[in-house]
């Protein structure tokens, strides 16, 4: 992919990058302290898969499943019993967050 930048992630261009991604009506819910919770919550779960030093053999797709991935977010919603989410707003929001992970070179692609 073109114009990526290398490794640098920005949570706040990624919260904006997410509101241009996902559907208007699921972005006018939440405010980007819900959507900062859960990019936080993704860097969470790859921190309990290893997923923060990447191995070089593994390819962006190998590492992160993306269902185990909305399951385990909406899960540390639940639990943190502040943020009510719908499962598919958050499937939403997970992917968008991937996509903008995909715009940087984090993965050395």
């Amino acid at each position: 992919m073109e114009n990526k930048e290398i490794g640098v992630y920005d949570e706040d261009k990624a919260i904006a990058f997410i509101r241009k991604a996902i559907p208007a009506e699921i972005s006018d819910k939440y405010t980007d302290d819900d959507l900062l919770f859960v990019i936080d919550t993704i860097w969470d779960y790859y921190e309990s898969k290893g997923l923060t030093s990447l191995d070089a053999d593994l390819t962006e797709d190998e590492l992160i499943d993306t269902d185990d991935l909305t399951a385990y977010v909406l899960k540390e919603i639940k639990k943190d019993g502040v943020l009510i989410m719908d499962k598919t707003d958050i499937n939403f929001i997970v992917k968008a967050e991937l996509e903008y992970e995909e715009t940087l070179d984090i993965f050395g692609d």
